[in-house]
């Protein structure tokens, strides 16, 4: 076999393990609810690493090489890998699922992280949502702060704009990609509303390229779940047992069809 030969052999299959990379997400089934109501949490696993770019799952992962906690309003943070149930038949159906209530009203943050190893490349990942509780659900207050805090993620998504209150269709989403607490210019952010379907290598009506501040926006234009994507590649960050690290983060909107706090 020629050396070219070799090299392009090398190419493909570094290519294929990066774009059908499997990326995590949580997401609820409530963005406002009443405090001392509860919310139903859910961590999923996808393939939007791929040209489709969508919402299908593609697996369940593995509980012990991930983190999964809701930081409260007050700063109190909540475990929530041990209030998990399998919703699936088999360890590769289904997703995991968990019950929170809320105690105090105001911004809480859902966060997920995952480190492992696969096809040797590191693959270090980061998901976020977010939920409000208030003490009325007719009258929910716009001044729900937090959202604007890093986590310190090694590739996060940080919402610029409140992505709760207010929010619903014609409200941005707007955010910050940050690797290692930096912004990421030129990162390819997608916007993926749940049952669309991104065509090609770049959808311009559900993509966007950072800025050199690492700043990118959408406008949904109904109600619904949009997931937030950004993926980065370190070809030469090497370790034991892997020769690059993939770097994915996701956040969750929930868009309302009708704005909680607007007029």
């Amino acid at each position: 076999m020629t050396q070219r030969a070799t090299t392009l052999i090398f190419i493909v299959l570094t290519f294929a393990s990066i774009v059908h990379a499997h990326d995590t997400w949580v997401q609820t089934n409530a963005s406002v609810v009443r405090t001392r109501d509860s919310v139903f949490v859910d961590l999923m696993l996808g393939n939007h690493g791929n040209e489709h770019r969508d919402f299908k799952l593609a697996g369940k992962i593995d509980l012990e090489n991930c983190t999964l906690e809701i930081l409260a309003p007050d700063g109190e943070r909540y475990d929530m890998k041990d209030r998990l149930v399998d919703t699936g038949y088999t360890p590769s159906e289904g997703f995991w699922q968990g019950r929170f209530a809320t105690a105090k009203p105001g911004l809480y943050t859902v966060a997920h992280t995952r480190d492992t190893l696969r096809r040797n490349a590191r693959s270090i990942k980061s998901g976020k949502t977010y939920f409000v509780a208030s003490e009325q659900l007719d009258r929910v207050s716009e001044s729900n702060p937090g959202f604007e805090k890093p986590l310190g993620h090694a590739l996060e998504i940080v919402p610029t704009s409140n992505p709760v209150t207010p929010m619903g269709p014609g409200q941005s989403i707007a955010v910050q990609v940050l690797y290692e607490d930096k912004p990421l210019a030129g990162a390819r952010i997608s916007f993926i509303p749940r049952g669309a379907t991104l065509s090609g290598e770049f959808d311009k009506n559900y993509e966007r390229m950072t800025g050199e501040d690492g700043r990118a926006s959408y406008q949904p234009k109904e109600g619904n779940h949009v997931l937030v994507v950004a993926h980065h590649t370190e070809p030469d960050r090497k370790g034991e047992g892997y020769d690059r690290t993939n770097y994915s983060a996701t956040l969750t909107v929930l868009v309302p069809a009708i704005c909680p706090c607007c007029d």
